[in-house]
This record gives C-alpha cells, structure tokens and sequence, in this order.
C-alpha cells in the first residue's frame, strides 16, 4: 500500500487540509482508551470515473458505531459520501482506499471528551499484505465472548486482538492469522472474513463472534448467482484440515486466496477454486457503474 505523502489532502473537522499539517494530541481520549470508530470504503475506477463501492452501506455502518459508543458523528451519510467524492476529486484518485474515522480530544476521564473529531484519509493500496495467496496460522489469540464487547461496531480498540494475533503469525514466518472465538471455533481473519470451499460448497462463520462485513454479503450474494450454496455454521481449525480451498474477504483484502493453513495445502489450486471465480466476478461488480452497489452522485 501507498501511504499518504506531504501532499496528501484529508478532510479534517469541515475542511480539506495538508494531513501533514495534522499534530496528534498526546492527550486524545482515542488514543489512550481506543475510543473511537472508523470504517473503510475503496473506490475503483470505472467508465464513468471513480466509484466508492457501497458507499452507503459503509457510512451508515459508521454511524452507527458510533451510536453503540454513545457518540454522533456530525454529518449525514449523504454529506459524508459527497465529502468522500470531493477528497478523492483534491487528491487525483480514482482508484483508492478511505479511512474515516471519529477520535476524540483531551481528556483523561473515563467519560467521552466534548470535543469530537472527524477524519476521512485516502490512499492508494496495493495487493493484501503483498501477496497473491497467504500462509496462516491459527493463532493462540482468541476473540472475547461477544458480550463483553461490540462485535458488531468497527471500534478502535478493538482491534488490539487482529494486531497481536498477526504479530504472532508473523513472528513464526506466516503471512496472517486465522483467529478462533472464545470457544475454540474458527471465526475470522485480522480485519476480514473467512470463507472455505469443500464438495462445490463455500462454510463460513455465522453472526455472533464475527464482524459481518459488507463484502462478506457481497460474496454471498455473488455466490448465490454462479448457483454455489453457502452455509453459515461453526466449525473447528482441526475440520479444515482436508478442505478444498479458502480465502478471506473485506474492503482491504477484498477475495484473498489462502495458500495453507498451520503449513497445510489446500486440495485444489487456487485458480481452480470458487473463491478464485468470485474475485473475477466481485472484480466485474466494483468496477461497473450500473452495479447498484455504488452511490452515484
């Protein structure tokens, strides 16, 4: 991926700014307590020029985590998908990803701040992780019981789990980690979904333990039109010992081919997969302006 460079412009508290201008508040409530929400949106380039794939989706998904942190995010989903278009408009993109998000300003109680930022944050980004296909790990890193957190809600802190089950994998020379909820089932990748092929069939996660994310739907229902059924259920690390195929899915990683698990190989090649056929698939939705996914303005 492609950080943003001196001359980056991201919108910051009603303005479009330098984001190199932007100092962090050593005091920041979000960036001592993790309090705070984002979300991620990419943009293709297509015929009619860019294009932020279920922009609405994304946004409403933002406000509402938020509201589970009892916070408002300060302009409609509407303003925030304009916003979005302007920002990628000041910053030549067609092609990019996009961070926003809401943190919070000084103060050391365990109480929200008065003062609300918002930021939204574009640039470009390149394959996952830099690879075609990954190498993972089942980690030792075991999500929480769903309710002793918001599953649900793309909090800032609660990613601190993604990070060290990743640093883990990593350290063992794995690309990424598979992680398992609090009773041993497999629930998801580091910020992404997963998904395995057996028998011409895809299994992934139910609700509960998981972030159900919107390109996990949209895989569904991609799925749904090439005729491939998909069961939701809980399954173990040790029932994937035998599986046809995997991969993840989400805004970053969009489809993922996995190339093992725990050192393991998967029976077919990738190219010879389900999840292969739907990224070709998935490829043709995000990049045609008459999918009805996008927010046309």
């Amino acid at each position: 991926m492609l950080y943003p460079t001196k001359n980056t412009i991201v919108f910051h508290d009603g303005s479009f700014v330098k984001g190199e201008k932007l100092g962090v508040n050593p005091f920041s409530q979000t960036l001592h307590y993790g309090y705070g929400v984002f979300d991620a949106l990419r943009a293709y380039d297509t015929a009619l020029g860019p294009h932020i794939f279920k922009a609405r989706e994304h946004y409403e998904r933002f406000i509402q985590s938020a509201e589970n942190l009892q916070l408002k995010v300060p302009y409609t989903t509407d303003e925030l998908i304009n916003i979005t278009y302007q920002l990628l408009e000041k910053n030549s993109m067609t092609n990019a990803y996009i961070r926003p998000m809401l943190y919070l300003g000084t103060n050391m109680e365990l109480v929200p701040a008065e003062k609300k930022h918002l930021l939204i944050a574009v640039w470009k980004w390149g394959k996952y992780m830099g690879k075609d296909l990954l190498d993972v790990k089942v980690s030792s890193v075991q999500k929480p019981k769903p309710k002793n957190f918001l599953v649900e809600a793309k909090i800032c802190g609660q990613y601190l789990y993604s990070m060290v089950a990743n640093n883990e994998a990593r350290k063992e020379g794995y690309d990424a980690a598979l992680m398992l909820d609090y009773e041993g089932y497999v629930a998801e990748g580091p910020g992404s979904n997963f998904f395995y092929e057996n028998e011409g069939k895809l299994y992934t996660p139910p609700r509960g333990s998981i972030l159900p994310g919107i390109t996990r739907q949209t895989i569904i229902n991609l799925a749904a039109e090439l005729g491939v059924e998909v069961e939701e259920r809980l399954f173990t690390p040790e029932e994937l010992a035998n599986v046809d195929a995997a991969f993840f899915t989400g805004t970053a990683s969009q489809i993922t081919g996995l190339k093992s698990i725990d050192g393991k190989p998967f029976k077919k090649k990738w190219e010879d997969t389900i999840g292969s056929a739907l990224l070709i698939k998935y490829g043709h939705k995000v990049t045609q302006s008459e999918y009805d996914g996008y927010s046309i303005i």
